[in-house]
């Protein structure tokens, strides 16, 4: 209020205590309230706004209270109608902030359409489009700020966890303190969804859900170095790509992402979807979480998921170990490796680059993993009460030991072994059959 006696009296506005709202020369006027509870939003309806804004949107647990207050915005005067949020990363409405303006389009400016139809009192169908977009703001965006306070930013950085920091520095939604995965970055692990070389190893990865969302992943190993032909990223040899998703979640009527609840599809129903998005392609193997193969008075999952598509989709047990015994390796310890990366050699200079790489049409895997948090009584675990199904079925990725396809100027070179001796053939074979914790490819 002591802002706006600053800025409004200039432009002509006078207070009116008995009214509590500021009056313009051109007849707008301006209010403020609070709204702690779902009864304040109540207490307003009935009443006509042409806008609304919402200070510190994320300090709401839900959109519902919010919702309420969209009812208030209509107009007789053909003037457009605006709801404005405004917030910072994390606070108890961080996921559905996230799901609603973040995750259709994470780097902003892109408006976000969403088509509605209802039926109205009398029958008629009505459609409507409404519109939304996120606007991203950087702490350095404000000059001011930076003129007069310098040191704010270094102040800010004594305040709390890294990654608590970085939201709050970066204002990314996606950094989330305490979390499983705290060396995944967007920027560094995600890429535009382009076409990838046909030679490459394909194969895609389950988790099996009815009731809870499934999620079928396709990943892609990359048979030698490569850049992508939008971003220039790099990716190199071995690494894993995850360039389709298909996830099994209900909406709500809203077009929002009802969390975690499944659309109840039967196992031939996902085998045949699976199929269709396969069509005219090859996939070299699959596999899927070892529950899809009990048999408990009839066939299993995975069987009536071959069975339904005539043996074209089909699946082997994947590798279910989520924390390691003494000595092992666990998948979970998989998937951090891959996101933290290897010390590769790339022109005359060493850098350290991922192993794995998601395409932003893996939209479920890059709005679930990074929120994955640690078990409360095992931390070296996710917490499994999370929508946890594409962070398992990355790690059944991991853990699939994919193997590298030679590229076709090895398979090339393949034809020719007049050249080799019987020790050379014998020891490029054990090669390939043995690997070095890195897939060798063989000439034969």
């Amino acid at each position: 209020m002591a802002r706006a006696h600053e800025m409004f009296p200039p432009f002509g506005a006078k207070w009116r205590e008995k009214d509590l709202r500021w009056l313009f020369p051109n007849g707008a006027w301006m209010s403020f309230a609070y709204l702690e509870r779902d009864s304040d939003a109540q207490n307003l309806q009935g009443k006509e706004f042409t806008c609304i804004v919402i200070e510190e949107a994320g300090t709401f647990p839900s959109w519902e209270p919010i919702a309420k207050l969209k009812a208030t915005l209509r107009t007789t005067k053909g003037i457009p109608t605006q709801l404005l949020l405004t917030g910072n990363p994390g606070g108890p409405g961080a996921n559905w902030i996230r799901a609603r303006y973040i995750d259709p389009a994470p780097e902003g400016w892109e408006t976000i359409k969403e088509h509605n139809a209802r039926i109205l009192p009398n029958g008629e169908r009505h459609e409507y489009v409404s519109e939304r977009i996120y606007i991203p703001s950087r702490v350095t965006d404000n000059q001011i700020l930076m003129q007069k306070d310098p040191d704010y930013i270094a102040r800010l950085m004594e305040s709390g966890s890294e990654q608590l920091v970085k939201a709050w520095l970066e204002g990314d939604f996606y950094a989330v303190d305490g979390a499983f995965f705290d060396n995944f970055d967007r920027r560094k692990h995600v890429m535009p969804t382009t076409e990838i070389p046909e030679w490459w190893t394909k194969y895609r990865a389950c988790d099996w859900g009815s009731a809870k969302p499934f999620c079928v992943l396709w990943i892609a190993v990359a048979s030698e170095d490569w850049t992508h032909p939008v971003t220039g990223q790099f990716v190199p040899k071995d690494a894993l790509v995850f360039f389709n998703e298909w996830y099994g979640v209900k909406y709500k009527q809203s077009g929002e992402v009802d969390a975690n609840k499944g659309l109840r599809l039967y196992a031939e129903e996902v085998g045949r979807g699976i199929a269709a998005r396969e069509k005219n392609k090859r996939i070299d193997f699959g596999v899927i979480d070892p529950s899809a193969f009990a048999v408990d008075g009839g066939p299993s999952i995975a069987e009536r998921i071959f069975r339904a598509t005539d043996g074209k989709v089909m699946f082997r047990r994947a590798d279910n170990k989520r924390v390691a015994g003494r000595g092992a390796m666990s998948g979970w310890d998989q998937v951090r490796a891959r996101l933290d990366g290897e010390v590769v050699l790339r022109e005359k200079h060493s850098e350290k680059t991922p192993m794995m790489f998601f395409f932003d049409a893996c939209k479920h895997t890059l709005r679930t993993l990074p929120m994955m948090q640690h078990d409360e009584n095992n931390p070296e675990d996710i917490d499994t009460e999370a929508e946890d199904h594409a962070a398992d079925t990355v790690r059944y990725a991991c853990m699939a030991r994919p193997y590298t396809r030679p590229t076709p100027a090895e398979q090339e070179e393949r034809k020719d072994l007049s050249n080799l001796t019987l020790d050379e053939v014998w020891y490029d074979n054990e090669q390939h059959k043995l690997g070095d914790g890195r897939a060798v490819t063989s000439r034969i």
